[in-house]
């Protein structure tokens, strides 16, 4: 099935912050983004000898001004956190002060249903549940067992008024053996259609459905992709937020119209952090929603995107950071090497053509020029513009 999208021009509207945003009294932010991984030369770099403990928080320094300011900042968590030894691909096993350094940066939710999931057995999905609660952390996707996936498996975030239900699921959990009493949220139409159902009486003003799904590598979605968002959304779902490929993947934004709701799909926000290096896979997307409450009517009031790509530095121990393509596009790269910055401008380059071939309504979060590289101030422009009348875009 494909559905008819008309792409609508949004005005520039000048300079917004995301405090204001935020301090919004019928408003609500929503961040998304992609995959926290955990190669083994991360653990490595977070490793410090001295203290003998990790550390995580130098690599969400470079955009934990941008994390901080959302209402709810919701990402991919694709690593167990099984405790020790502690590894990398293909079984990850993170310390846990990868979420302490998570939470420090202002990531509020974590989301736990992906193939590597189960990647320690069982008592790693129970142990990552339990160390995320005793941060508190938000989180859905896996359950302890069922009573726990009673309780949890519908995440509501509320603030302002506003109700946003999430619901988390994954395509495979790569050939293991599926937990006894733990559970993993599979992609099953029929449970996903059973959960939608027992929404109803939840009072939610937007239902997000977060997937780990799709073909690795690939830029573009796949029939299956489309095919599920298509069910889901005809079911009722308003926002798709997808993860897995590891590259970035289009965008789609439709108005409502008539008996159509509005609907936003984001297929794949790439790589959060990651030690995958090579084009394409060393960047992703933070995908940025706002909500507005009009009284009784809650829709996306306007949306955007900030391209992040992570450098990977080495003059005497590694060092991961994710940064903010645009500040440091402002910023003459001030800081980057030589190698980092072609590298950098290469991602930028692959994803704004990848949009604007698209045909997709897209709006990219710029910083402003001369401003100041650690500046929580942003501009939202569009990158490139696009008007279709009648124009399809099949989810």
């Amino acid at each position: 099935m494909r559905n008819i999208f008309t792409l609508m021009l949004f005005a520039v509207c000048g300079i917004v912050s995301a405090q204001q945003a935020a301090s919004d009294s019928s408003s609500i932010t929503l961040l998304f983004m992609g995959d926290i991984m955990g190669h083994q030369s991360q653990i490595e770099s977070a490793y410090d000898k001295t203290t003998t403990s990790y550390n995580y928080n130098s690599v969400f320094a470079g955009v934990s001004s941008i994390i901080s300011n959302a209402d709810y900042a919701i990402a991919n968590l694709e690593v167990t956190l099984a405790g020790k030894p502690y590894t990398g691909y293909p079984r990850f096993s993170s310390p846990d002060e990868l979420a302490v350094g998570c939470k420090n940066a202002g990531i509020d939710v974590l989301l736990t249903a992906n193939n590597h999931s189960c990647d320690r057995a069982e008592k790693g999905v129970v142990r990552t549940v339990k160390v995320l609660d005793s941060l508190k952390i938000l989180r859905t996707g896996s359950f302890i067992d069922s009573a726990d996936r009673v309780a949890n498996n519908l995440l509501i975030l509320e603030k302002r008024g506003i109700r946003v239900g999430v619901l988390n699921y994954t395509f495979s959990i790569n050939g293991l053996s599926a937990p006894k009493k733990a559970i993993v949220n599979r992609i099953d139409t029929a449970v996903i259609f059973r959960d939608i159902d027992s929404c109803a009486n939840k009072n939610l003003d937007k239902l997000v459905v977060a997937l780990h799904w799709g073909d690795e590598y690939v830029s573009h979605p796949g029939k299956y992709q489309k095919k599920i968002a298509n069910y889901l959304f005809n079911k009722g779902v308003d926002i798709i937020i997808g993860s897995h490929p590891h590259v970035v993947q289009t965008l789609r934004y439709q108005p409502a119209k008539d008996t159509i709701k509005e609907r936003f799909i984001a297929y794949s926000l790439g790589n959060f952090v990651s030690n995958q290096r090579t084009r394409k896979r060393d960047g992703g997307l933070m995908v940025q929603l706002k909500l507005t409450k009009e009284g009784s009517n809650v829709s996306i009031s306007d949306y955007g995107y900030h391209l992040t790509w992570v450098d990977k530095t080495i003059t005497g121990s590694i060092n991961y950071n994710i940064l903010s393509c645009s500040k440091h596009e402002a910023n003459n790269y001030i800081g980057l090497s030589p190698e980092s910055k072609t590298k950098l401008k290469q991602f930028v380059k692959d994803t704004r053509e990848l949009f604007a071939s698209d045909n997709i309504l897209h709006k990219e979060v710029k910083y402003l020029k001369k401003e100041k590289i650690d500046s929580a101030q942003f501009v939202s422009r569009m990158s490139k513009c696009c008007i279709i009348s009648n124009g399809v875009a099949g989810l």
